[in-house]
């Protein structure tokens, strides 16, 4: 069963050009992880609501204990948790209805 993995990302306004082009840069970094399935970040329709991004995992372990141990996770936030205001929260989501 593989899980998703919910963020809503609050970007601080004015700097939305220039995280997505560091999130462009850190798409490969996240890309190479054991476990990774596929990851999409949707823009806001409207000004200052959060992107959303949305990750497959094939585990939550994958992500917790695979990526977020890595040192590409290190690089990745070093290029994207910058933009944030406040960081993050994860959730995840299994089996749909």
């Amino acid at each position: 069963m593989a899980v998703v993995e919910h963020a809503l990302l609050p970007v601080r306004a004015g700097s939305e050009a220039a995280f997505e082009a560091a999130f462009a840069e850190a798409r490969p970094l996240i890309e190479v992880s054991p476990g990774f399935l596929s990851i999409k970040i949707l823009r806001p329709t409207g000004t200052g609501q959060p992107y959303l991004l949305l990750a497959e995992w094939r585990s939550i372990e994958d992500h917790r204990d695979g990526f977020r141990r890595s040192d590409r996770y290190q690089m990745w936030r070093n290029l994207l948790h910058p933009f944030y205001d406040p960081i993050p929260a994860v959730s995840y989501f299994g089996d749909a209805l």
